[in-house]
């Protein structure tokens, strides 16, 4: 008979520990991205705040602020307990997708902030112009071509449900 896998706690906390600190460097905050993480390795689809903090060692109001970042970027749902003070986070259904599709527009700002910045470092052919233009061009490059690679995996999500 085939052996059941076995839940390795201490390789999850280490995983998840792992990553808080990955995404740290990124730039999200540290908290933010161990509560993320903690939600991701859980097998029960929604955590409150308590369990969160039990889990990670981290005080209440550490998790209110993470808790709070990761609903601002929709990252994750706040869901009432009905007859409870208490909440129930849980990550949003394809929430890496989610997310992505909503930084297009901020894909386009920046390349929109770069055109102007080229403009005011005199044009394309002044140092500091032809690195603007260049973070510009990436950025429009990516908004051209981001819709494409998002369609994609839509597309492959459908094929493998």
């Amino acid at each position: 008979m085939p052996q059941v896998p076995q839940r390795d706690e201490t390789a999850m906390r280490q995983f998840v520990e792992y990553m808080g600190r990955l995404l740290a460097d990124w730039g999200l905050p540290r908290m933010a991205a161990r509560v993320l993480f903690c939600l991701m390795a859980a097998e029960e689809r929604s955590l409150t705040a308590g369990e969160l903090g039990e889990r990670l060692g981290a005080s209440p109001a550490a998790i209110s602020g993470a808790v709070r970042y990761l609903t601002q970027i929709q990252m994750v749902v706040r869901e009432p307990v009905p007859g409870s003070r208490r909440d129930l986070y849980r990550l949003v259904d394809d929430s890496w997708y989610e997310v992505t599709l909503a930084k297009m527009t901020l894909i386009k700002t920046i390349a929109d902030a770069a055109d102007e910045g080229v403009a005011a470092a005199g044009g394309p052919d002044t140092v500091a112009g032809a690195r603007l233009a260049n973070m510009r061009d990436f950025y429009q490059w990516v908004q051209d071509e981001l819709p494409t690679f998002m369609d994609r995996w839509a597309e492959r999500k459908r094929r493998t449900r």
